[in-house]
């Protein structure tokens, strides 16, 4: 496995019903979810699902209601057993874990963020979130220090002796976070965590989650149906239809290159200037431009640079990374990525 790779999926199938094995032979010839249900009354939640998750990113795992993409990440810590396949967690297949390695992965290397909170209301603010450490064997004392750290790294100091029912559904999120990384987990399991706020709440958890994982760098798992988050977070995007990976890839590759008419339907509503960065849409290259109308960073989007230019298509700006030049970016070439490719024309890039 490769080193940097902290989870690996491999030709992951899960079938629900009573003879899911039986099921599974049909699958594997190439029955698909509608008929399986009409034929044999079996569900097909997952189909061959491959997919590495590297140290330290954010992997976004997206798809509308019944894709499969809840019952994929809680394979990963075995809440749900599979019909077929492997899961590794730093190059060990969990599958073959006993009991006491099974609990060890969710206690010690595995947290989680429900979208409902899952706080117990009986306890304080400071209780839920040294929850995984209490459940270790730890008394209050013992992490109090810990859980306030994160509780003001979340921005909930000097709310630590409140109760959950005292707290907004945004404070109740972040105590969630706050009791996640307390953990101290290397993997970060999100399902849904933000889809129960309000949308400007929202965008301030999801600033949150990025201003934190820039420091800490946790491998993070992120569940979504909405594409603007997705887009927002991930650093490897998974997209799923009925169980199976239509494409995965870098966020700025599938928008610029979808490989299949769904994600084509997809990506068709969004904003691509908002999306869209420079580095997907410069020319790389270390040669300055002849004439250079300033220099932009490789991460700003497109509808900064619209701005920026006043809409004069004749421009030239010099990319730059860290101070450096790392391409160019022609005004003209801008334009026409705002343009969607259709789907026969893209390939699918995945790095994996």
């Amino acid at each position: 496995m490769d080193r940097d790779i902290k989870i690996s999926i491999r030709n992951l199938y899960k079938i629900f019903g009573p003879i899911p094995d039986v099921a599974l032979a049909y699958v594997r010839r190439g029955m698909g979810k509608a008929e399986l249900l009409e034929k044999h009354n079996h569900v097909l939640g997952l189909q061959d699902i491959n997919v590495d998750m590297r140290e330290g990113e954010i992997t976004v795992i997206m798809g509308l209601s019944g894709s499969g993409k809840s019952t994929l990440i809680r394979h990963l810590n075995r809440l749900i057993e599979p019909t077929a396949g492997e899961i590794e967690v730093d190059g060990k297949n969990v599958l073959n874990f006993d009991e006491d390695g099974l609990r060890k992965l969710r206690r010690e290397q595995m947290s989680m963020v429900f979208q409902k909170f899952a706080l117990l209301p009986h306890k304080t603010v400071l209780e839920n979130a040294g929850m995984a450490l209490l459940v270790r064997g730890h008394t209050v004392r013992d992490f109090e220090d810990e859980a306030k750290k994160w509780l003001a790294r979340v921005g909930l100091e000097g709310n630590e002796n409140q109760y959950p029912h005292q707290l907004s559904g945004g404070m109740q999120q972040r105590v969630g976070i706050a009791r996640a990384l307390a953990s101290n987990s290397p993997v970060m399991l999100m399902d849904e965590a933000f889809s129960a706020l309000d949308p400007l709440i929202r965008s301030d958890m999801q600033d949150l989650l990025l201003e934190l994982q820039e420091e800490l760098k946790k491998t993070v798992v992120f569940i979504t149906h909405d594409l603007d988050e997705a887009l927002k977070l991930a650093d490897h995007l998974v997209i799923l239809k009925d169980g199976h990976i239509v494409q995965q890839g870098e966020p700025q590759e599938i928008l610029m290159q979808p490989n299949d008419p769904y994600i084509t339907d997809f990506i068709s509503d969004i904003n691509r200037a908002r999306v869209l960065r420079v580095r997907s849409v410069m020319e790389k290259t270390t040669e300055p431009p002849a004439d250079c109308a300033g220099d932009i960073s490789d991460r700003d989007n497109l509808e900064s640079v619209i701005a920026r230019s006043e809409g004069d298509t004749d421009l030239v700006y010099r990319v730059v990374k860290k101070g450096n030049q790392v391409g160019i970016l022609e005004m003209k070439e801008l334009v026409k990525a705002l343009v969607p490719v259709d789907a026969s024309e893209g390939d699918n890039r995945s790095r994996y």
